[in-house]
């Protein structure tokens, strides 16, 4: 099996379940978003002691982004073949990260001032997923389907990113200590 199918030369793209679009369509522009993201997870998992918490964590979240993923690049016509936590994001992968939120942040005090990103490379990687998540949420808007769960669960999920990354930086450089 080649990897190359030449289908796409002609500027379009297959969707979940059949139909092609053009490649810079609304949803190949979101789950390309959220594709980048999911590399960016996975370049900062690369950081990781394999086994670790972040590390299955990161594990966790890349699985959800092939559901969501999966759930943008279906036609509406075909929506009624997603299955919920498999191909289409469930109010309860949303809670999740709510609830992991929550978890992390009683590990350390949050900064009072914004923070600049860097103090660690893993922190940095994750800052930078958080902002790859962030467009792919401003991207998923135009797309997500009515009752979808897919724009709060990337929502969610730049906050977790933000969460994790104050977590492994430990403490974080604020904007008030560079003016200092």
């Amino acid at each position: 099996m080649r990897i190359y199918t030449r289908k796409g030369d002609d500027g379009t793209t297959g969707l979940l379940y059949g139909g092609r679009v053009p490649k810079d369509a609304p949803a190949p522009t979101a789950y390309g978003d959220v594709d980048e993201a999911q590399a960016v997870l996975g370049l900062a998992r690369a950081e990781c002691i394999a086994g670790s918490e972040l590390d299955v964590l990161l594990i966790a979240l890349e699985g959800d982004l092939w559901v969501l993923m999966a759930e943008l690049a279906t036609d509406a016509s075909n929506r009624p073949k997603l299955v919920e936590g498999t191909s289409l994001v469930s109010e309860a992968m949303v809670s999740a990260l709510e609830t992991r939120i929550d978890e992390l942040s009683e590990r350390f005090d949050p900064p009072t001032e914004f923070v600049v990103p860097g103090q660690t490379r893993l922190g940095a990687m994750l800052d930078l997923g958080r902002t790859v998540v962030r467009r792919a949420e401003r991207h998923a808007l135009r797309v997500a389907a009515d009752g979808s769960h897919v724009v709060p669960y990337l929502n969610r999920l730049s906050d977790l990113l933000w969460t994790m990354a104050r977590w492994q930086d430990g403490a974080s450089l604020t904007t008030k200590e560079t003016r200092s």
